[in-house]
């Protein structure tokens, strides 16, 4: 799946990218200041110039489902147009997901949008989804901050809301890391 070493690459990304901007390597990571530390600008449709009313509202009533954000580059200007209609937590995790393929340094998928503004990708490299995937779930909860939050008894209501992140993703996040089976076996050791 993964190249040997890119989980711990990712990992280290992510303790060295809080280091970069202050913060200790368990803190949340806002996927703003990465964007504004990367020189990316995040945008939503209604922000977009050229867009009309009418496009504006095809992209975000029609097809509020069929996309969650985009990188488009103008130069050496890079915007992440994100959907509006989506959740807090999934806007954050589909921004930090763009920037990871900014980081990683993935060839950028070519978007065509038709006259009718239907977006349609041209290209998709399931391995890159994968990396980038796994690089903004380090980026959003690295290992550092699930051990903290678990050594701490976060409710998971209080660790999405100052984390910025769903449920689901921190679930998930506690269980590929192993930090939710290392917690209960050192809680069982405890209680025995």
């Amino acid at each position: 799946m993964f190249q040997r070493g890119f989980k711990t690459w990712c990992e280290n990304v992510s303790v060295a990218t809080r280091a970069e901007l202050g913060l200790d390597q368990a803190e949340p990571l806002p996927a703003s200041l990465v964007a504004e530390s990367l020189g990316v600008v995040i945008m939503q449709p209604s922000e977009i110039v050229d867009l009309t009313p009418r496009h504006v509202r095809l992209l975000v009533e029609t097809e509020s489902d069929g996309w969650s954000a985009v990188t488009v580059g103008s130069g050496k200007r890079v915007i992440i147009i994100t959907n509006p209609t989506h959740s807090v937590a999934r806007t954050s995790s589909d921004i930090m997901h763009e920037l990871a393929h900014l980081i990683i340094g993935h060839e950028p998928a070519r978007v065509v949008v038709s006259p009718d503004m239907i977006l349609a990708v041209r290209t998709y490299d399931q391995g890159q989804e994968e990396e980038a995937a796994w690089l903004s779930g380090c980026l959003l909860l690295p290992r550092p901050a699930l051990l903290a939050l678990s050594k701490a008894r976060t409710p998971d209501a209080i660790a999405c809301s100052d984390f910025g992140v769903s449920k689901a993703l921190l679930n998930y996040r506690s269980n590929v890391t192993g930090v939710k089976s290392q917690m209960g076996h050192r809680r069982a050791r405890r209680r025995a």
